[in-house]
């Protein structure tokens, strides 16, 4: 009776967390709004940690990217330096719509991603093929960027698998800094 009431327990908690998620029209529109175009344009170093469905950090990251844009089609060659000594590459290759949301492949994603903005805020949506060890998995991603001024942007994801978070990546991006490289994150 007591794993009934368990199991009950946690499907009414889950249905509770997932009616409560944010939504675009949460931020209100703003003089000059957030676009990824402008801002992922050139060279842009980012820093970030891997957190599991516990909240503890299980890696820790440095990502190198490059911006360009041929009007409205554009490509982020990214390049990660994991702590663990790991190196990855993803690149994206975006179109920006009319109606200023955007569409978004790359090599290791399912189908189109979908990214939409309001304000400050911008909201990528996506499946992704996610390697650990000698698995590979398809999780979704919940991918929310929100712009703190010119130079900053900070960046929260959550991966879920059938529905059920199992943990969050955050990351943080300052163009106000001198252009750096991640070479030497791995021996920090």
């Amino acid at each position: 009776m007591n794993k009934v009431i368990s199991i009950t327990f946690t499907l009414f908690t889950s249905l509770l967390l997932i009616s409560c998620s944010v939504d675009l029209a949460d931020y209100p529109e703003e003089h000059k709004p957030f676009d990824i175009k402008s801002y992922f344009s050139g060279d842009i170093v980012a820093w970030g940690m891997v957190q599991d469905y516990t909240h503890k950090v299980n890696r820790r990251f440095c990502v190198e990217i490059k911006g360009t844009w041929q009007g409205n089609e554009g490509t982020l060659a990214e390049k990660f330096y994991f702590n663990d000594g790991e190196i990855s590459y993803r690149n994206w290759q975006l179109t920006k719509k009319d109606n200023g949301n955007y569409l978004g492949l790359a090599e290791d994603v399912v189908g189109t991603a979908i990214g939409r903005h309001q304000g400050f805020a911008f909201q990528f949506t996506y499946d992704l093929l996610l390697k650990i060890e000698d698995d590979t998995y398809q999780v979704s991603m919940d991918d929310w960027m929100y712009q703190i001024d010119d130079y900053r942007v900070m960046n929260k994801t959550t991966i879920s698998k059938f529905g059920i978070d199992v943990a969050e990546v955050t990351l943080f991006f300052d163009k106000e800094t001198p252009y750096q490289t991640c070479a030497s994150f791995n021996n920090s």
